[in-house]
């Protein structure tokens, strides 16, 4: 590892995962939190459908999946709210719609889609100064906010009816969380994919959750995790030439595995 950190691709690639580590930590709390793990699925193969337009289009996918990411996120929190239309299937909807127009994007794009595999499969070692600037500015403010309203995140992400007989603005604060869980979902395209980024919003959660159910905890054990995930992906997809989202993936699915396993054999199960 040590001869690759002097090459300024590599460097990037460390920066883009940290940075997408504590994103990804933050927001996959509050996910798993509120059971939303089917709506980060659905979020993320909506934002194929940006991506198309923007091939199709000339301009930077990412700005174009951000459009889509975000509607599709306020239109099912929309849908299921105010026109009693069950999540689940809101979600459906936006994930077959977003798919379908970005197949049809891609192949009325003249040529070949430059780079499409990077943001199906991921490549992190494809990230750029202005993919890092971006993930580092939604990071900040991730922690500014999770910093000042952690109290009412929380109550939101486990009791919303309690939090609603508290005068706490529910409906705003549920908004704004799908609104940055459609950035983060975006701007962390290039780490692992379309196709795995759900993984990587759930997995170290989920590992940390076998072992305590603390909030904060969760987070900065997830944090934790997804880095070295990452780091331990980039390095096995850097000497084998693979999918670096996949690397990292099965990483985080053997951690899992390990301390699921620890947690039997020790006789200290935990549902999750």
């Amino acid at each position: 590892m040590a001869e690759l950190v002097q090459y300024t691709f590599f460097q990037y690639a460390i920066i883009g995962s940290l940075l997408t580590a504590i994103a990804c930590g933050i927001v996959g709390t509050y996910i798993v939190a509120r059971r939303f793990v089917f709506i980060c699925g659905g979020i993320t193969h909506a934002s194929f459908g940006g991506l198309g337009l923007g091939f199709y289009l000339g301009v930077n996918p990412i700005l174009t999946a951000m459009i889509f990411s975000v509607l599709s996120a306020l239109g099912v929190e929309w849908a299921s709210k105010s026109h009693n239309i069950r999540e689940d299937s809101a979600i459906a909807g936006f994930w077959s719609l977003g798919m379908a127009l970005g197949v049809i994007f891609i192949f009325l794009t003249p040529g070949y889609a430059p780079n499409l595999s990077a943001y199906l499969f991921g490549n992190i070692l494809m990230v750029s100064q202005q993919d890092i600037i971006l993930i580092a500015i939604l990071t900040g403010i991730l922690i500014l906010l999770f910093t000042l309203f952690m109290q009412e995140i929380v109550y939101t992400a486990f009791d919303r009816e309690f939090a609603v007989t508290q005068g706490l603005p529910v409906k705003w604060i549920e908004f704004g969380m799908m609104i940055l869980i459609a950035a983060t979902i975006v701007l962390s395209i290039r780490l692992v994919g379309i196709m795995l980024l759900m993984s990587l919003l759930t997995l170290p959660q989920i590992t940390v959750n076998l072992f305590t159910s603390h909030f904060k905890t969760i987070i900065l054990g997830s944090i934790g995790i997804g880095f070295l995930g990452c780091l331990s992906g980039l390095y096995i997809s850097y000497h084998l030439n693979v999918p670096t989202g996949a690397c990292i993936i099965l990483i985080l699915v053997t951690l899992f595995l390990l301390a699921k396993a620890y947690l039997y054999f020790s006789g200290k199960k935990r549902k999750i």
